[in-house]
């Protein structure tokens, strides 16, 4: 990795570099300063269309300014996060300001001023890098360094957003009056021009309607999640070509496989890959992927590409490493498949959001109870909850730009909520039973299955995303087989 020349300038500075070089840009030289300010194309893109969620991000913002008539909304893609020293983590702009602008760049601010007909949006972006006074070969963030940059010109072409540069904007803030909500969390230096003017209160409720209105999908996020599955079902087929090297090496090679498709179709995976051999898939969220990887054990692998406008699939199989399940873990397989079907089927127009969940727990807890591992009635261990020593977890969730879609949403809305065509969410039933657990016969420790699927509320039903994906554990073995060659 290259070593910058020197430390980056200032950004309240305009003065010419070869006044502020003494001592602070050691090595550049007045006339290598004035040779890098000249000699550069003309690179200014003017054949740009919108991007094409321009009309539904458009919506979004008409929806925001309906909700809170007469009041400043400020709402922070973020800023870059030290790694280590001079490194920053790959940036993710903050849900909320993707979602209303399709932006995602660093530093980037939606601000709706309120007007008499309703608001009037301006994102506010770092332009160009200036070549003037040397910002772009001398700052570690300099286009030299990490890349061109949209003028403000292309951005209001891409957007169909007014756009402003983003380093007037925290003095603009601060004089600034009535009232104002500002999404927390993303940038501190926003927050900290508004800290006299918002609550916490008025922000939350900020933040929980941009989580609400994401429950239900439009048609182009539906879009985004079908290829960010599509991509993955392409994912888990590139894994199970590769089992004989996983097994060479380690669960690494599972995750470095799934990641490759994730990065070559997508942004970047939806969120840290599980790729859980053995007694490790009984670790709900086993993301290490340091373990071993062995024939005639499971592989429980949880895993979702995310696409290039962020939205991502949710997917999880569970696949005997050999290509072909064992009595016991066929059972046990076949007891969460069964389940998943009984969750899917309860996905529908009108139905409470639990009814999925609940539906997939009364066949867990039947099979325990028919397996001897847990004292019926199956009413009983419902009420008492007995069946969670193994169920572990809720049955499903939201999906969409995060893969806990929509979670700073009511639970009136969400947990108790109705579902509605549009919305979208996971249905993983599992069932795990813990290498140490004497509760349960030894031939069963260790073992641990989840099936899971991204699952669309339509009109008349639901529609299940994944199903590219075999479920059924005669249909994966044969799957597998085929796979394999």
């Amino acid at each position: 990795m290259a070593e910058e020349l020197t430390p980056a300038i200032p950004d309240e500075s305009e003065e010419p570099i070869k006044q502020r070089k003494n001592g602070l840009y050691p090595g550049v030289s007045d006339e290598l300063a004035e040779n890098m300010k000249s000699g550069w194309a003309d690179t200014e893109l003017r054949d740009l269309e919108p991007i094409p969620q321009a009309a539904e991000t458009a919506a979004r913002r008409a929806a925001l300014s309906a909700r809170f008539p007469g009041e400043r909304l400020v709402i922070p893609a973020g800023n870059l996060k030290t790694r280590s020293n001079d490194t920053e983590y790959a940036f993710r702009a903050s849900v909320e300001y993707a979602y209303l602008t399709g932006n995602q760049t660093e530093d980037g601010v939606l601000v709706l001023e309120p007007t008499d007909e309703g608001h009037e949006a301006t994102i506010y972006l770092l332009p160009r890098s200036d070549r003037e006074n040397g910002e772009f070969w001398l700052d570690g963030q300099g286009e030299l360094w990490v890349g061109r940059r949209h003028s403000l010109t292309e951005a209001e072409k891409l957007y169909g957003i007014p756009a402003s540069d983003v380093r007037e904007l925290a003095g603009a803030l601060r004089e600034a009056t009535g009232p104002v909500r500002v999404v927390r969390g993303y940038d501190a230096g926003i927050e900290a021009a508004l800290t006299d003017k918002v609550t916490a209160e008025r922000d939350e409720e900020l933040r929980v309607f941009l989580s609400e209105a994401r429950l239900v999908k439009d048609e182009f996020e539906v879009g985004e999640l079908q290829k960010a599955v599509d991509s993955t079902v392409r994912g888990f087929e590139d894994v199970v070509k590769v089992l004989d090297k996983a097994e060479a090496t380690s669960e690494r090679y599972i995750e470095g496989t799934f990641f490759l498709r994730a990065r070559v179709e997508g942004n970047d995976v939806g969120y840290g890959t599980i790729a859980a051999a053995g007694p490790h898939a009984c670790t709900l969220h086993w993301v290490r992927n340091d373990g071993a990887v062995r024939s005639g054990e499971l592989l429980l692998l949880d895993a979702g590409v995310e696409t290039h406008t962020y939205y991502t699939a949710d997917v999880t199989r569970t696949l005997p490493i050999n290509g072909r399940f064992s009595d016991l873990q066929r059972k046990i397989y076949d007891a969460v498949y069964e389940a998943q079907e009984a969750g899917i089927a309860a996905v529908k127009p009108g139905a409470k959001y639990r009814d999925f969940h609940d539906a997939a727990q009364r066949v867990l807890a039947e099979k325990l109870v028919e397996w001897g591992l847990v004292e019926g009635p199956v009413e009983r261990v419902l009420e008492l909850g007995l069946q969670r020593r193994w169920t572990l977890h809720g049955t499903g969730h939201m999906l969409g730009m995060d893969v806990h879609d929509c979670a700073a949403a009511r639970v009136e809305t969400y947990v108790d909520g109705t579902l509605e065509p549009g919305m979208c969410l996971t249905v993983e039933p599992g069932l795990y039973f813990q290498a140490d657990d004497l509760t349960v016969p030894e031939e069963y420790r260790g073992i641990g299955v989840r099936i899971e699927d991204d699952i669309l509320v339509t009109e008349d039903g639901n529609r299940n995303l994944s199903a590219a994906l075999p479920r059924r554990s005669d249909e994966v073995e044969a799957w597998m087989a085929s796979v394999k060659g």
